[in-house]
């Protein structure tokens, strides 16, 4: 009798799933995704992050899953949106999000096309930033009414730097010790979408600089910290914390109302004024296109209204 063989029966391989399963998938949990995704990969800031998902868990009561999710429902969304009462600028925010995860999601194979790429995107209307005069600028960076001692030279660093460079309040609290050069008065800026970028700053900046970290930094910072600014609990500090400081000096300083977004626009414009280049501007703000720089033109343009009003025995 022969001897009996076995054929080994190959083991069945799981096919990846269908387009239409993935399309099946719930919106909620794939917002979590997206979120990681522009914060890891496109290198979005927190907040942006934060924005478009609270943007997008709107859209749920119109799209459950990606199969739900259409040209249609969205503009349909959006529609609700205005008639809502939100402002162009919630508008064109939402639309923003609604584009970058419908791409992310062709990517993913959840859609078989980028269903919001003929999303018409509204244009926000962007109100003129509040600046500070020249003199009122010095007054609010000059005389913070912080205590005296190293909190009032870490807050009078900051905000002599703040103005000095025009960074973001979150660049601002993310510089190393190592990222500022005193001698060149320059600091290594990391901003929006992990950019890199060199900022100049004055005498008076370099000053208050020296002045905390020889003098104020060491009664604040832990052992080891690599933070520029720090806290009184000795770790870095915290972007709330500045903008109450900058608040506090511009009340203090009759300057009214100001948030540290109020220094950087008054930055700009004094460098504008002082016959900078748009360009550099950009360069320095850390602006990826021009078009967002070009407000300050605006800014200069009513400015130069206003001055012409008050001087032209013809105006």
């Amino acid at each position: 009798m022969g001897e009996s063989t076995t054929r080994a029966v190959p083991k069945q391989r799981s096919a990846p799933p269908s387009l239409a399963s993935r399309g099946a998938a719930r919106l909620e949990p794939a917002i979590e995704e997206f979120g990681e995704y522009e914060k890891l990969v496109k290198g979005r800031s927190p907040a942006t992050v934060r924005g478009y998902c609270s943007d997008l868990r709107t859209l749920l009561p119109f799209a459950e899953t990606f199969n739900d999710l259409s040209l249609e429902v969205l503009r349909a969304w959006l529609a609700d949106a205005l008639r809502s009462g939100k402002s162009r600028a919630t508008l064109a925010r939402r639309t923003a999000a609604a584009r970058a995860l419908s791409t992310w999601a062709v990517k993913q194979g959840f859609l078989d096309k980028d269903v919001a790429a003929r999303l018409a995107h509204p244009t926000a209307h962007r109100a003129l930033p509040r600046v500070l005069n020249e003199t009122q600028a010095q007054e609010v960076v000059s005389h913070t009414p912080s205590p005296e001692g190293p909190e009032r030279l870490r807050d009078t660093a900051m905000l002599e730097l703040l103005y000095a460079s025009g960074m973001r309040v979150a660049e601002l609290c993310g510089l190393d010790l190592g990222d500022v050069r005193l001698e060149q008065r320059t600091a290594r800026v990391v901003g929006k979408g992990n950019k890199e970028r060199t900022v100049p700053f004055g005498e008076p900046a370099a000053e208050a600089l020296d002045a905390w970290i020889r003098e104020g930094r060491a009664e604040f910072a832990e052992a080891g910290e690599k933070a520029l600014f720090v806290g009184v609990r000795g770790k870095r500090i915290d972007p709330r914390q500045v903008r109450r400081v900058v608040h506090r000096s511009a009340e203090a300083n009759g300057a009214g109302d100001l948030s540290p977004h109020g220094l950087r626009h008054s930055a700009a414009t004094h460098v504008l004024e002082g016959g900078a280049d748009l360009r550099i501007v950009q360069d320095m703000l850390g602006h990826s296109s021009l078009q967002t720089t070009q407000i300050y033109t605006h800014v200069n343009a009513e400015r130069l209204k206003e001055v012409y009003r008050r001087a032209h025995p013809r105006a």
